[in-house]
């Protein structure tokens, strides 16, 4: 694995000499777009909109359109002014419960490794981190942009993670959503023991990509000149007529499937 940063954890007058890795890698097919007829492959070409000539690449700038067909064009510099300074530190300047973060803001991954002088630092921020239930949150720059991140423990890793801002979270305002007073007592009683009866360990492991698998098949059925058959949609499933009927039906099923 090879580290994508070197700096070191700042917090207070504490710096942690690391190194970091990237914790997720995409898995996606690449596909070449053709021309049906004898498949050759498709060029994109750059064209103005207003006479239909294609614009060599040195001649394409970039701008932001701030008033309806008046631009402003950013040079390289411009981009430059605005990045934020390179740093070679991850500045934790807070620490709060873990359980204060709304998940959506975590954004992307990314492994924290120690450099040989900083083990017993790095493990001592971690443990603290265990034992007060805490993350730390602060910043760091990374490719000239400067990200939100939250620190945090997992098993004996310190676990950076690149977080949204806030004005990129959408509110769900105008959704027409139940109130908790809307919910049946009873109906809820046999929900909770059938969330209880379907309740397992979490085993990421069982979570596969099922799209790209069958994607894969077919690709492979098509290579060897064989037609893959089209599977049919599933239905919308309608509104549910008598809840507490399919909960208790459900309820006994999750026990039989346990008891098997």
């Amino acid at each position: 694995m090879r580290s994508i940063w070197s700096g070191a954890i700042s917090f207070g007058l504490i710096h942690i000499p690391v190194k970091l890795y990237p914790a997720v890698e995409e898995h996606s097919l690449d596909f070449d777009m053709l021309r049906r007829q004898d498949l050759c492959p498709i060029r994109y070409a750059r064209v103005c909109r207003d006479t239909g000539e294609e614009v060599p690449y040195e001649d394409i700038v970039k701008g932001y359109q701030y008033r309806k067909g008046d631009y402003v064009v950013l040079e390289d510099a411009d981009f430059k002014a605005a990045a934020a300074g390179k740093t070679q530190t991850i500045d934790i300047t807070e620490f709060v419960d873990a359980s204060e973060i709304d998940p959506k803001l975590f954004e992307k991954p990314f492994y924290l490794e120690p450099s040989k002088q900083a083990r017993n630092a790095y493990g001592l921020l971690r443990e603290a981190l265990k034992k007060t239930a805490k993350l730390g949150i602060g910043r760091f720059v990374l490719r000239n942009r400067e990200h939100p991140v939250a620190v945090r423990p997992e098993g004996d890793l310190l676990v950076l993670e690149q977080m949204r801002f806030l004005s990129e979270i959408r509110a769900p305002a105008g959704l027409d959503l139940p109130s908790a007073d809307e919910v049946s007592k009873r109906e809820l009683d046999i929900a909770i023991k059938l969330v209880d009866q379907l309740s397992e360990p979490f085993q990421p492991e069982r979570i596969r990509d099922t799209y790209t698998e069958q994607l894969k098949k077919v690709i492979g059925q098509k290579a060897q000149g064989k037609q893959p058959q089209v599977r049919k949609e599933a239905p919308i499933p309608a509104e549910v007529p008598d809840l507490m009927a399919k909960l208790r039906e459900s309820l006994e099923q999750a026990r039989k499937k346990k008891t098997a």
